[in-house]
């Protein structure tokens, strides 16, 4: 298992369109990949799991994943959530 946090810096943080980037990215790895929000944890490959989260800019978040490519999955999409999602 491999964590990271991470702090959500454009300012609609992950509604719509930056979630479906953030959920294309995770489904292009193998492992398992969860988003987390204070306590509440969700599949990252799901839309409707990322949208339920609320999460929004200024936000701190961790991504958790588990499987063969899990460092790559976490390092990615922390990248991704530090780009702004090229906003």
């Amino acid at each position: 298992m491999f964590v990271k946090d991470v702090m959500v810096q454009n300012q609609v943080g992950l509604h719509a369109r930056p979630a479906t980037f953030f959920i294309q990215k995770a489904n292009e790895f193998k492992s398992s990949v969860w988003v987390e929000k204070e306590e509440r944890r969700v599949n990252a490959k799901s839309l409707l799991g990322v949208l339920s989260l609320g999460i929004v800019g200024g936000t701190a978040i961790r991504i958790i994943a588990d499987g063969a490519d899990e460092e790559q999955a976490v390092n990615g999409l922390v990248e991704l959530v530090e780009s702004g999602f090229s906003e």
